[in-house]
């Protein structure tokens, strides 16, 4: 290949000599890339000599071979010049970018004769452009809204999140005030101390209420600062501002977990000791008197047994909603846990205030509800505490409040107000809780039995089985005054076990002395209902030679809502070994009356508050009937607990009820005194009993 004539730009007259001597990089070229020319501005550019380049190919200053050079080169000789940018190399290594232009020279016959080419280092400017997309990308991207406005707050510029978050388009935001400062308009306070504070620091920052284009108002977090240009004039004002709606969904939420109970959407025990104290604090200040009502449901588990949990769970929920109507709007209804509610009367006059708001809330409580279109009627206690009178501090007047509900609850009072006597009763019954622990022990249980009757000869048919604790100090004492410290301590079952082997063994003893009982009732707790029960029963008879056909097992209505497959094949089971079994307390309970048809039971036996009101009551005596009715339909035998009454008698011999027990015919009496009883009643059981 021919190679031009090589020669550097000082020999190419006086105005090479200035061409030369600029700082602009400028190199000729022949038409096959040789380079011909170098000026100083292109030594100082690639660190190359003159002597270094001349005659040499240009590729030896390319960073890389690529099409885009070839590209260049066509265009120069298609069109007479081109510009594009390149990647070169200098005489160190180093790499750069250069924006290079060709233009190609002519001469007189327009023929091609060289190229000049102008180069400039554009590295720098474009890390700048790079730089300036990256943020303008990050700006664009970013999830919170930013808006940049002029000197005016007149918006000039906002990314997609604005426009996502405030639901404006680009024509409703270029040259508007932004959203965040036409929301605050009607508070101008707000806007004034942003003008004073980007006036005097030039940044505010804070919480404020937005509007999106649709009218919503929303809560956000804005921070506005003033821009400045190099010489330090204000130009712009830069905005960013995030949208705080689920965050503050999230903190309600938290807070509402942390203080509202969940079911009922009701302030908690947190929540109730809060604003207790805070009215106690109030109360000292300002004189004033208040009260703390304990609210429970009687027998609300056997309500959840029989109907399950989400079913009581509807009930609470209305329990909830028709103490809150029974309420003033500055008075206070918390739930604490299950069906235990606390209801707080902040401001009263009077002690008789409270026990009038008591009274309303009972009586709404007492309407019946609707459970899997049944109805069902709930009974309720509450016990009040008043302060400053009983306490003043949250902690004690809930306790005592407590102390009163329980009072009033073994008492069978709806309503009942806290004393301190209630509080050394309450110590005491701790104290008996204790003792019993060690009652079987000590040999301090004993088993009282008391006769039952047939109805229209008042001969002795069977008898109950009844516990009684023989205290050291206070003497006998009723089980409904220990039997729920069993309960609750799990106590009943060894005690349990106890009254079967004893009243097992008593009958075997009576057999021998010739006093042969044809039938003894046993109570049977809910913690001794398990699958081993009849196993446990016949190896007890067993052992004494009795029969099972002579035990009744008395079951109580809570037993047998579950109304599960468990409980029907333990019925199963104790009803082919031979038991009989009776149902007791009937009517008190929640349940309908399917499962007695489900289950295969030998008794009713009648409360003793459905005979109290006989003959007299015409809804006790409706009661009684009904029972009665129910009874005779499905073939069961009725028996009458708590006659009292020759009137009360009469009026069950008229009825269909097939026997009775009580303290007319018979109290409770040990087992020596029962057999001198039994005696007597089967040498004249054909007389009527002297009344």
């Amino acid at each position: 290949m021919s190679r031009c004539k090589v020669s550097t730009l000082n020999e190419l007259g006086p105005s090479s000599l200035i061409v030369n001597d600029l700082a602009a990089s400028l190199i000729t070229l022949d038409l096959q890339g040789y380079i011909t020319g170098w000026n100083k501005g292109a030594e100082q550019l690639f660190g190359y000599t003159a002597d270094d380049v001349l005659g040499r190919h240009i590729l030896m200053l390319y960073a890389d071979e690529s099409g885009d050079d070839s590209e260049l080169l066509h265009a120069v000789m298609m069109s007479g010049h081109a510009q594009m940018e390149v990647l070169r190399r200098k005489k160190n290594g180093a790499v750069f970018w250069a924006n290079i232009h060709l233009t190609l020279i002519r001469n007189d016959e327009q023929k091609p004769i060289r190229m000049i080419g102008y180069l400039t280092d554009i590295t720098e400017q474009l890390a700048v452009e790079e730089k300036n997309q990256l943020y303008s990308h990050i700006l664009e991207q970013a999830p919170d809204a930013i808006v940049i406005t002029n000197l005016r707050f007149s918006c000039v510029g906002c990314n997609a999140a604005y426009h996502h978050i405030t639901e404006r388009k680009l024509e409703q935001t270029l040259g508007q005030l932004p959203s965040f400062m036409l929301a605050q308009q009607r508070e101008s306070s707000i806007l004034q101390q942003m003008y004073d504070l980007l006036g005097r620091i030039g940044h505010w920052e804070g919480e404020l209420w937005d509007e999106r284009g649709s009218g919503e108002r929303y809560p956000i977090h804005l921070a506005i600062s003033g821009v400045k240009n190099k010489r330090g004039d204000l130009t712009h004002y830069f905005a960013i501002f995030s949208d705080l709606t689920e965050k503050k969904h999230a903190e309600a939420q938290l807070h509402r977990l942390a203080y509202f109970d969940p079911l009922t959407n009701l302030p908690n025990r947190t929540m109730l000791f809060t604003l207790l104290e805070q009215a106690l604090s109030e109360a000292r200040r300002n004189h004033h008197h208040g009260a703390l009502l304990c609210f429970n449901i009687a027998r609300f588990k056997a309500l959840n047994d029989s109907f399950g949990h989400t079913a009581a769970d509807q009930v609470l929920i209305e329990v909830g909603q028709r103490i809150r109507a029974s309420l003033r709007d500055e008075d206070v209804v918390s739930r604490f846990a299950a069906d235990e509610f606390y209801i707080g009367l902040f401001d009263i006059r009077h002690r008789d205030d409270a026990a009038m708001v008591a009274q309303r809330i009972l009586l709404k409580i007492s309407q019946p509800f609707v459970l899997s279109d049944e109805e069902i009627l709930l009974k309720s206690y509450i016990g009040i505490s008043i302060y400053p009178d009983d306490g003043r501090d949250a902690e004690k007047l809930i306790n005592q409040a407590a102390v009163a509900l329980h009072r009033g609850k073994q008492a069978q009072q709806d309503l009942l107000f806290y004393s301190p006597e209630m509080n050394q009763r309450s110590m005491a019954r701790l104290k008996l809780s204790s003792e019993l622990h060690h009652a079987l022990e000590r040999n301090e249980l004993k088993l009282f039995y008391q006769a039952q009757y047939d109805t229209q000869n008042t001969h002795i048919v069977g008898a109950e089985a009844l516990i009684r604790w023989q205290h050291p100090i206070r003497g006998f004492i009723s089980p409904a005054e220990f039997i729920p410290f069993a309960e609750e301590t799990g106590l009943i079952v060894p005690i349990g076990e106890w009254v079967l082997s004893e009243a097992i063994g008593q009958l075997a003893q009576w057999d021998q002395a010739g006093i042969e009982l044809n039938r003894l009732s046993i109570n049977l707790s809910a913690q001794q209902f398990k699958a081993n029960l009849t196993e446990l029963l016949l190896s007890k008879l067993k052992q004494h030679q009795i029969q099972a056909q002579r035990i009744e097992l008395e079951l109580t209505e809570s037993m047998l809502m579950k109304n599960d497959e468990a409980t029907l094949s333990l019925l199963l089971n104790l009803k082919a070994a031979g038991f009989s079994l009776a149902l007791d307390d009937f009517g008190t309970g929640y349940s309908n009356l399917s499962y007695l048809q489900r289950f295969t039971l030998d008794y009713l036996k009648i409360d003793q508050s459905f005979i109290r009101g006989l003959p007299d009551n015409p809804g006790s005596a409706g009661i009684v009937n009904a029972i009665c009715g129910i009874a005779s339909s499905l073939n069961l035998r009725l028996i009458a607990e708590g006659v009292e009454t020759a009137d009360q008698l009469i009026f069950l011999q008229k009825t269909a009820c097939d026997q009775i027990q009580g303290y007319l015919l018979s109290r409770p009496i040990p087992a020596d005194e029962f057999a001198v009883l039994f005696k007597c009643n089967f040498e004249h059981y054909q007389s009527k009993p002297t009344i």
